[in-house]
């Protein structure tokens, strides 16, 4: 029955729709939960799929691809070429210099020097769409951490193309069966060498040329034409079109469509684009991270136990010990760098593609390779964990870039100011901003590291702190301070500090973002004055609009002056029985009758647009 493709299908659909929601629902994210289901049901526990894995990897990383392209089309070339010193500077040093520490880690068993070589480069390359998924739902792929794991992947993408070319040259062994690679490199392999890497530079050059002068006017009269099945399919092609053209001559497919997404990044139907590829995407990833669970040999794992798990401890040590010592190197704070190091610790797809095709070349024996791809699937399916161990735990308790010797922690002064600003993003750098303005500079806690080293340059003053934290409060004035703003997007730091606030200084008047209107019935139990977040921009949007539709604009201003007196009424009157939820709901039917009453006994009048108005 598991050769039945319908059943397969289902079985992985069935897995990825009940995976995701109980991932994110206990707090481990939903690679880390698509990676467990599919080790049950996988030839491991249920042995419902497993045995066709191979020909489900290869359609699920077309998954892999899809994300590239999206990934691409999110980044400008300006952006890109500002990112060349990460992607060649950091991505290249740790290609090479993980390559080197795991080969001679892989030297001390009993191989040969060529084999332990071809390890370290397989080893050295980490999984990229693990890192990625993993980093937007943890919420850090915008950090430093982030930015510069994506451009240390990005490099080991394009290291792929001269290892398949090295990878060759190693052999010592016999070769074992037909090239795992695919084969798609025979014709490549029959032209001379020189040659090889104008068919490439070519390739590169046919992608920049399509996606920027034949695509967009192509889309430009679909869309014209109002065919939106036609634009889905059309982006498809091309994706699919791109990665056949980089297989067929060596390329990593996901770089091939990480190009044409650059390229269209400038396009109008950018955003179009992305939206019809992101079902596609997000469908595939999880049966890719679905199928990494079911691959893995619980049986080899079983049987050598202690040596499967010294290669994984050692692959996951050695390699976050070079991460972390490159990102300190290169300047990043030490709760960045140790997300860093984490978020690429283990081993990568190309693993699976790379392995096979040492095996097929005769350069890594069978069993080792074995063992190899065994330990690079249980690294793969313990970064989510890891990350996350790291990112709640290890940081929360250790304190962000706290540590001997490092100056940052006591960098917070007080300045006497009669306000204190927590968090410096959307909502607190205006907050900010008009206050300095106004002659009254707030002292200003940050907690991403790298924002304030920004802000700094910039020329406004921020301290690194976490607000949470009542040594630093007080070392930042808040005793000496009337004042504190809360302006953090984080609902449970926000309440954390506000307790604390109430506990050691009292005598200061809070001032918070709601990030939500649940957040808004916490702080007005907390008896903290609070503002919605986005509520003024959208009632500012409102009023332009009854402006536009005809609405004289004292009338629109008074409507939402009304409007937002009634909506504060409304969250104090609801508080108190939101978890009554027939009350609630009866309140909340009585609220909407009052502001429609409230508005149409003051009518406004039709302005000279004459547009429709109640």
């Amino acid at each position: 029955m598991n050769d039945n493709l319908f059943f397969s299908g289902f079985i992985y659909l069935a897995a990825a729709a009940i995976a995701a929601p109980l991932g994110r629902r206990f707090g481990v994210g939903a690679v880390l939960g698509y990676l467990i289901i599919g080790a049950i049901v996988g030839p491991a526990a249920l042995g419902w799929v497993g045995e066709n894995r191979e020909e489900v990897m290869h359609f699920a990383e077309f998954g892999v691809v899809l994300m590239l392209f999206v990934i691409g089309l999110e980044i400008n070339l300006s952006r890109l070429w500002k990112m060349r010193g990460p992607i060649i500077g950091l991505g290249g040093l740790q290609v090479l210099i993980t390559t080197a520490v795991l080969a001679a880690a892989a030297m001390l068993l009993p191989i040969d020097w060529r084999e332990a070589l071809a390890i370290g480069m397989i080893l050295a390359l980490s999984s990229t769409a693990i890192v990625m998924q993993n980093l937007r739902e943890r919420g850090i792929s915008e950090n430093s951490s982030g930015t510069q794991s994506f451009a240390v992947l990005l490099f080991q993408d394009m290291a792929v193309i001269p290892m398949i070319a090295l990878l060759p040259l190693l052999a010592h062994l016999p070769p074992v069966g037909v090239d795992s690679h695919g084969g798609s490199q025979a014709w490549i392999d029959s032209i001379p060498g020189w040659s090889r890497g104008l068919v490439i530079v070519g390739a590169i050059i046919l992608t920049v040329v399509i996606g920027r002068f034949i695509l967009t006017p192509w889309l430009r009269w679909v869309a014209s034409l109002k065919v939106t099945e036609a634009l889905t399919s059309t982006t498809l092609a091309l994706v699919i079109g791109i990665a056949l053209l980089m297989g067929a001559v060596g390329l990593p497919p996901a770089l091939g469509t990480f190009v044409a997404g650059v390229m269209l990044a400038s396009s109008e139907f950018r955003h179009e684009l992305e939206s019809d590829i992101e079902p596609f995407k997000a469908l595939l990833l999880a049966v890719f991270f679905i199928a990494v669970g079911a691959g893995i040999d619980f049986g080899l794992i079983g049987s050598q136990p202690l040596t499967i798990g010294m290669m994984v401890f050692g692959l996951i040590a050695l390699k976050a010990t070079v991460l972390y010592s490159l990102a300190k190197w290169f300047g990043m704070s030490f709760d960045q760098r140790l997300l860093f190091a984490v978020a690429l610790a283990q081993g990568g797809e190309f693993a699976f593609v790379l392995g096979g095709f040492a095996v097929g070349q005769g350069v890594i024996g069978e069993e080792i390779a074995s063992q190899m791809i065994a330990a690079v699937a249980l690294s793969m399916a313990l970064a989510p964990p890891l990350l996350i161990l790291v990112q709640k735990v290890i940081l929360p308790r250790l304190g962000t870039t706290e540590e001997p010797g490092d100056e940052r922690p006591h960098d917070v002064e007080n300045d006497k100011a009669n306000v204190l600003l927590a968090g410096f993003g959307r909502f607190g750098h205006p907050i900010g901003r008009l206050l300095r303005s106004a002659g009254c500079m707030p002292t200003v806690l940050e907690k991403d590291s790298d924002h304030v080293d920004l802000l700094r340059r910039i020329g406004l003053k921020c301290y690194y702190g976490d607000a949470t934290r009542p040594h630093l409060l007080k070392a930042a004035g808040a005793e000496d301070a009337d004042l504190f703003i809360l302006a953090l997007d984080n609902e449970d730091e926000c309440m954390e500090i506000i307790e604390t606030c109430r506990k050691h200084f009292p005598h200061l008047k809070i001032f918070a973002r709601a990030c939500s209107r649940h957040h808004a019935y916490q702080l007005h139990e907390a008896g903290v004055r609070y503002f919605i977040e986005q509520l003024g921009s959208s009632l500012d949007c409102a009023v332009a609009v009854l402006e536009e539709i005809g609405h004289e604009s004292d009338h629109a201003k008074d409507a939402v002056r009304r409007f937002k007196e009634l909506e504060m009424k409304s969250i104090e009157i609801t508080a108190p029985h939101r978890d009554d939820e027939q009350r609630f709901v009866g309140i909340a039917q009585q609220n909407l009758k009052d502001l429609d009453a409230l508005l149409q006994n003051a009518p406004l009048p039709k302005g000279r647009r004459g547009g429709n108005a109640k």
